[in-house]
């Protein structure tokens, strides 16, 4: 019976390993221009929103100011966060506690630095400076534009 068991789900798992092996990236150029289409829609259907644009793509608005100094790409973080897609479904809600902030995704190291401690930023993050094709779960669509809440709670 386990050899039965075995041999029905080792084809699954050798498939769903190699599904994001083998996934075909989009051309980058006309995944970013698609991702900039729609993040200036995104942020055309919501006044709330008046996002400056970084030189790398990213959009980004200091929701609340924090005090002290900003923290640089090398730094340590801890933050509170909540990550949703341009459709308003929400993947992830956590904290992450001392964590170097080159170890994240791109832009987290370029939008975290404009804000400081105590502050609360809006990272609106095309798939180039997020997961790309590849995201880490079944919850993120390749090739998805993130949209990040993020609470800097502190930093070394």
């Amino acid at each position: 019976m386990k050899k039965l068991l075995l041999l029905l789900f080792a084809p699954l798992l050798i498939l769903s390993a190699c599904s994001k092996k083998d996934a075909t990236p989009v051309d980058p150029a006309k995944q970013a221009a698609a991702d900039e289409t729609a993040i200036k829609a995104y942020i055309a259907a919501d006044t709330s929103i008046h996002a400056t644009r970084d030189p790398s793509g990213l959009y980004y608005q200091i929701l609340k100011q924090g005090t002290g100094a900003h923290p640089k790409a090398t730094s340590n973080v801890t933050v509170n966060y909540t990550g949703k897609l341009l459709n308003g479904s929400v993947f992830q809600t956590s904290s992450i506690n001392n964590t170097p902030l080159q170890g994240l995704i791109p832009g987290w190291i370029i939008g975290i630095p404009y804000t400081n401690v105590g502050g609360r930023i809006l990272l609106i993050i095309p798939s180039g400076l997020g997961y790309g094709p590849y995201p880490p779960d079944s919850t993120i669509p390749p090739n998805s534009v993130l949209v990040f809440t993020i609470d800097l709670i502190g930093f070394q």
